[in-house]
C-alpha cells in the first residue's frame, strides 16, 4: 500500500456537510488534511472561516486556510460580472468548480501527499467502461451533480463524495450521534458563496462603472414596440417577473435580453415557451448515449425538473436540443445538464437562442 493511500485532502468549509465527511473519513482510518479557501471578504464568509478553524481543532484534523482572494476575483468574480454585462445569467459554481476549486484541491493534494480528494457534495462518482461518471445523490433536494458537469476525468479520478448515499436529515442525525449537537442543528450555507443579498447590489459594488457604461434602456414587446424604461440589461434575467415596474394589463415576463442594444423584450408567459434550445461548449463523457439515447433528460436550471429531450450536433460545434414538451424560460448563460436516469452524461452552456427554431426543424424534421 502506498504511504499516501490513506491520506485525503478535504475541502473543508466547517459546515454541517464537510464536518460530517471529516468524521466519516477518520472512522475509515484516513488521515484528513482540511483546506479552507478564503475566497472573499464578507462578515458571513469570515465567520465561516473562523468556524472552520475552530471545528478542525475540535475534530482533530490538520487544517490550513488558503488565501485565494486575488485569483478568485480574477477568475470567478470577473466572469460573473462579464456574463451579466453580456446579457447572460451565469452560474458561478459551474465555472469555479473545474477551473478554480477542484484545480486548487488537486494541486494541494499533490503538495500534501494525498492520493484522494474529498468534499461534502451530494453526488456520486462511478467508474464504468474506463470512464468516470457523476450520478445524482440520494437526496434529491440536495443533489449537486448539476454544478459538476465540467469536471475532467483526471479530477474525477481522485474524487470521493462520502455523502452520496446520505440525505441531509441523515447527515444531521449522524453529527448528533457523534456528539456535535450544535453543528447538527446549524443552518444552510449560501447558494452563491460571495453574495449575501441581491446580486444587483453586488454588481454595483464590484463594477461601479456599470450604470455609466450601460445605464437605462428600453423595454419592448415582441413586435418591437416601446413599453417603458428599464434600469440596465445586467439587472434582469430571462423569466423574471418581479421588479419590472410595468403596468401592461397582464403579468409580464422577461423574454429576451439584447445586451448590444440594451433592450429587454417582455411578454406574457406563453412567449417563454420553446420547443428547441441551442447549447454551446459541450463537455460530454458519453457522446453516443447523448445522441442516441431514447430516455435522455436535461435540466436547464438547478433543481429544475428533468425534461425529456433529444440532442443533435450542429456543424459549428454547437448542439441543438429538442424538448419532447415545450420548456419555459430557457436562459442563456445557465447550464443544460444531461442525464440518463441518475447518470449524468455531461452538459453545456445555454447559448443565445437566435435561430433555434430553424436549426431545430433542420436537425429534427417531422
Amino acid at each position: 500500500m502506498d504511504n499516501n493511500s490513506k491520506r485525503v485532502l478535504l475541502g473543508y468549509s466547517g459546515g454541517i456537510d464537510s464536518t460530517a465527511v471529516a468524521l466519516m473519513l477518520q472512522e475509515e482510518g484516513y488521515t484528513v488534511i482540511g483546506v479552507t479557501m478564503r475566497v472573499w471578504d464578507s462578515p458571513q464568509l469570515n465567520a465561516s472561516i473562523e468556524e472552520a478553524v475552530s471545528m478542525a481543532k475540535k475534530i482533530g484534523i490538520e487544517h490550513y486556510v488558503a488565501d485565494v482572494r486575488e485569483a478568485f476575483r480574477e477568475q470567478v468574480i470577473q466572469f460573473f460580472i462579464d456574463e451579466y454585462k453580456a446579457g447572460r445569467t451565469p452560474n458561478p459554481c459551474v465555472m469555479c468548480n473545474p477551473l478554480f476549486k477542484f484545480k486548487l484541491l488537486n494541486q494541494w493534494a499533490d503538495e500534501y501527499n494525498c492520493a484522494t480528494i474529498s468534499t461534502g457534495h451530494y453526488a456520486t462518482i462511478v467508474h464504468d467502461g474506463g470512464k468516470y461518471f457523476i450520478e445524482t445523490g440520494n437526496d434529491e433536494k440536495k443533489d449537486q451533480s448539476y454544478f459538476l458537469w465540467r469536471l475532467s476525468q483526471a479530477q474525477l479520478s481522485k474524487l470521493r463524495f462520502p455523502l452520496s448515499s446520505f440525505t441531509k436529515p441523515l447527515v444531521r442525525e449522524y453529527l448528533e450521534k457523534k456528539g456535535y449537537t450544535q453543528k447538527a442543528s446549524g443552518g444552510e450555507s449560501m447558494e452563491v458563496c460571495f453574495i449575501s443579498g441581491d446580486y444587483r447590489n453586488f454588481l454595483r459594488e464590484q463594477a461601479p462603472e456599470i450604470d455609466k457604461e450601460i445605464g437605462e434602456g428600453l423595454f419592448v414587446d415582441t413586435e418591437g414596440h416601446k413599453l417603458g424604461m428599464h434600469k440596465g440589461a445586467p439587472y434582469y434575467t430571462v423569466g423574471q417577473r418581479r421588479g419590472l415596474d410595468l403596468a401592461l394589463g397582464y403579468p409580464a415576463y422577461v423574454i429576451k435580453i439584447n445586451s448590444d442594444r440594451n433592450t429587454i423584450m417582455v411578454g406574457d408567459s406563453s412567449k417563454l415557451m420553446t420547443k428547441y434550445m441551442i447549447i454551446n461548449e459541450p463537455k460530454i463523457v458519453d457522446m453516443p448515449s447523448l445522441l442516441e439515447c431514447k430516455d435522455l433528460t436535461v435540466r436547464i436550471r438547478y433543481h429544475g425538473t428533468p425534461l425529456p429531450c433529444r440532442v443533435a450536433a450542429l456543424d459549428d460545434g454547437r448542439m441543438i436540443v429538442r424538448f419532447e414538451e415545450e420548456a419555459s424560460a430557457v436562459t442563456p448563460g445557465q447550464s443544460a445538464v444531461f442525464y440518463v436516469g441518475k447518470r449524468m452524461l455531461g452538459g453545456a452552456f445555454i447559448a443565445d437562442q437566435k435561430g433555434a427554431n430553424y436549426w431545430g426543424s433542420q436537425a429534427f424534421p417531422e
